[in-house]
């Protein structure tokens, strides 16, 4: 398979003020994609922007909490306003707060769910009809919804309730809405990484963290830019190329 590049593309990454939404935005940016990063950190997307930009490519920082369902719609109509279109949509944002579900903070789910899945869903209703039309008009005739899940969409684990709820769910509209919208060269694909070093895991508990490097001891972790490699795949292939799904762990982690 050739890939192709996204020269006169738009792509909307959320969770991109570090990690993987950060890599991917460079990744796609180099693949000659105008790219739109969001994240609540305006100085961190304004240092990534300033890095795209001196090596050459196209983009633009948006402050947006995707919890917050006006901020999510209000950075996928900005974007078109800005320039026209809307090709490709990297649902990144996410956060990660595990523990025991025996006495655990209801905020934390609440958190969770607000992030993982609720901006992930409002992102999505209101980026829909713009990839619909770009897949009709542009000549590249495809668009893209890339949804990051994780290895808890597949493979729940005690200490993980409600994330694995939240990956697990996202995993399964993921499917949903690639069945609904295929037929009309919309491609949607979930990612689903294993143990990524990234600041995911700066907001777990003592305890969970505990947990987090007990489990890892000794496992050398992915990094930002493999998962950014591999969504930089999966948006370019050619027309004809849907790439539904993407396990990926480090070589040394078991499950």
């Amino acid at each position: 398979m050739t890939a192709e590049r996204l020269d006169g593309t738009v792509a909307v990454v959320t969770g991109a003020s570090s990690g993987i939404g950060a890599a991917t935005a460079i990744r796609l940016a180099a693949e000659g994609a105008t790219v739109v990063a969001s994240a609540r950190r305006l100085d961190r997307l304004e240092e990534l922007v300033a890095h795209i930009t001196a090596d050459g490519g196209r983009a633009a920082a948006v402050e947006c909490d995707v919890a917050d369902g006006e901020q999510a719609r209000g950075l996928i109509a900005g974007t078109v306003d800005e320039f026209g279109r809307l090709d490709t949509l990297v649902n990144n944002a996410g956060v990660m707060l595990l523990g025991p579900i025996v006495d655990a903070d209801p905020e934390d789910w609440e958190r969770m769910i607000s992030v993982n899945v609720d901006g992930l869903l409002a992102c999505t209703h209101a980026a829909l009809p713009h990839l619909l039309d770009a897949a009709q008009t542009s000549s590249r005739r495809v668009a893209d919804i890339v949804n990051l899940s994780s290895t808890a969409g597949r493979f729940p684990r005690v200490g993980s309730g409600v994330y694995n709820l939240a990956k697990v769910g996202i995993t399964a509209f993921t499917e949903s809405l690639r069945q609904e919208v295929t037929a009309r060269s919309v491609r949607v694909s979930a990612v689903e990484p294993g143990a990524v070093d990234t600041e995911l895991i700066d907001h777990l508990s003592p305890g969970a963290l505990e947990g987090f490097w007990q489990r890892f001891d000794g496992v050398e972790r992915l990094l930002s830019e493999d998962v950014a490699d591999v969504i930089a795949f999966i948006v370019t292939q050619p027309r004809r190329v849907a790439i539904n799904e993407v396990l990926l762990r480090p070589t040394d982690q078991e499950l």
